[in-house]
């Protein structure tokens, strides 16, 4: 299964501009939308192809609302992610998986607390069994580019993160 996760500008609520919008629901009902980020929808596909239809539908909404498009698709990295562009590249045919490894966008990725509040000084909730329910998702923060030159990644030194998100990236995008 492929994964596309759209991320969306810090001034809008994403699901609720999709969900608002009869063009962007229907394109969305058949899929099972979860949240992996703050301020994300994310919908697994079929494949790499239905995953870049899937994009080129909700162009209008994306130039609009989204900051970030990402793509995951396993068979070509397990841990890395593509952006809407080199994911398009590499379903056209005009990369190749094996080399499209080497321009990276690397964003940080901030957990709230998960004992104390949330972001905005609230008190998390209780969970049914008694143990505190973080309100708040992971949030994708300050991304930095990188080229590949080996095996090893440059450190992500923008701000303190305890965990990275690795999208691959095409080299206009890189240069841009």
């Amino acid at each position: 299964m492929t994964t596309v996760c759209l991320v969306g500008e810090p001034d809008c609520d994403l699901r609720y501009e999709l969900l608002s919008r009869e063009t962007a629901r229907d394109a969305l009902t058949t899929y099972s939308l979860d949240q992996p980020f703050e301020n994300s929808v994310a919908v697994e596909t079929i494949s790499l192809g239905a995953a870049v239809s899937f994009v080129n539908d909700l162009s209008w909404y994306l130039v609009r609302f989204v900051d970030t498009t990402l793509v995951h698709e396993p068979s070509i990295s397990e841990g890395e992610w593509l952006s809407r562009d080199l994911a398009r590249a590499i379903r056209d045919g005009d990369v190749r998986p094996e080399e499209s490894d080497r321009y990276l966008k690397v964003y940080g990725v901030e957990r709230p607390d998960e004992t104390a509040s949330d972001s905005e000084g609230q008190p998390n909730e209780e969970g049914e069994d008694g143990s505190q329910v973080t309100a708040s998702l992971p949030r994708l923060v300050e991304p930095m580019f990188v080229a590949r030159t080996g095996r090893q990644l440059p450190e992500y030194d923008l701000r303190d993160v305890d965990e990275t998100l690795v999208v691959r990236v095409t080299e206009e995008e890189f240069g841009g």
